[in-house]
Parts: structure tokens; sequence; C-alpha cells
């Protein structure tokens, strides 16, 4: 395969995987998680159309994280896929690293996958898009660093 990939707009490393964890049971997996050697980064509550609570974590000295998902409402898609998923927790996400994201969207928009969102806030200051599970069968999440966007 000798494709021209100049006009791909530089998916950079994997930003991230984010598992939902059932409703009441966020601090239990973070100290699970504590035990075994990772580190808590960030801890947002996360309103809009998410809903979620979520903890990230550091594995271990590397640069590798995880998300915790905690639905906040019934209505978070995240409490929906548990429900989904008989009650237990899982994957939820993968998500990948940007340096630009309109660059990212506007390329994906072009080249026919379907996005859940135009790009705008995540946490930590971040700025992101999802693809649709449909393109991947699973959900993707595009995330643009907060530094990296200029704040």
């Amino acid at each position: 395969m000798n494709e021209d990939l100049s006009k791909v707009p530089g998916f950079q490393f994997v930003d991230h995987i984010a598992l939902a964890v059932p409703q009441g049971q966020l601090e239990a997996y973070v100290e699970k998680y504590k035990k075994l050697g990772f580190t808590e980064l960030h801890r947002e509550e996360v309103y809009g159309k998410h809903q979620v609570r979520e903890v990230l974590l550091r594995i271990g000295a590397s640069e590798n994280l995880i998300q915790l998902l905690e639905p906040l409402s019934a209505e978070s898609p995240v409490a929906k896929q548990i429900e989904k998923n008989g009650g237990r927790g899982g994957f939820a996400h993968l998500a990948f690293r940007v340096a630009d994201i309109q660059a990212a969207y506007a390329y994906m928009r072009e080249a026919g996958f379907n996005m859940t969102q135009e790009p705008g806030p995540g946490s930590r200051g971040t700025q992101i898009f999802f693809v649709h599970p449909k393109d991947f069968s699973y959900l993707i999440e595009v995330v643009q660093e907060a530094h990296d966007a200029g704040h």
C-alpha cells in the first residue's frame, strides 16, 4: 500500500481508553486501580449531553491513561451503555489525540465518517468530537489537548 497519507490530519497516539463504571462504584474502582500503581490525574463532573463523573488515571510511570466514567443520570449515554450491558461496566470508547481538531473533523467529514457532534469542549480544557460506532463498531473520541488548542 503506497497511499499518500500527507493529507491525513495527524492522529498522533491513543489519548486514553474509557471504561464505564456503574453508578455508585466509581470510588471503589479508583481505589482498585491505585492499588495497581495508577495515579489520579484529573477528576471532573461533565454535564450537558454527556452527564458523567470522570476520573483520569495514569498507568504506572507511563503516559498511558484510562478514563473511568460514572453516569450522573439515567439520561447519560454511559448509563444507557451500562444498561445494554446487563448492568455491568466495561469498555466505553477509545480516544485518539490529534494536533488540530478542526482539521481532523473537516477531513473525516469529507471522507464520509459519521460524527455525533462538531468539535467542542471536553474535560481538562480539551477539544473533542466523537465518531459514531457504526463506523468502527465502537465509539471513537478525537481529542486535542488544551495546550495544543492555544489555551
